[in-house]
């Protein structure tokens, strides 16, 4: 059993459930947010989840962009492929 990240610090959990059935509830919520349509966002997914999230990048027409890991989770940024990227403007020391 591990902690399914709903929103930041907030973490839901089943603990007469199986893995499976967490894994499940944890695509389930990617998918309802792909599904919005949303431009982008940002999810904590557990590692033995992210085959199923990148087949339902591809399907929903996102990018996906994978950020710090701690072992068995990773930060994953979504963003809609409409969206266009976010330009920077960077100083260099010199």
């Amino acid at each position: 059993m591990h902690h399914i990240h709903l929103a930041e610090g907030m973490r839901l959990r089943f603990p007469a459930r199986s893995a499976d059935f967490d894994q499940g509830v944890e695509i389930g919520i990617v998918a309802a947010l792909m599904s919005q349509d949303l431009m982008e966002f940002s999810r904590k997914i557990s590692n033995e989840n992210l085959g199923q999230v990148r087949a339902l990048v591809e399907q929903f027409g996102y990018r996906l962009v994978e950020g710090q890991a701690d072992g068995e989770f990773v930060e994953l940024n979504f963003y809609s492929r409409t969206a266009r990227p976010r330009l920077r403007v960077v100083h260099s020391g010199t």
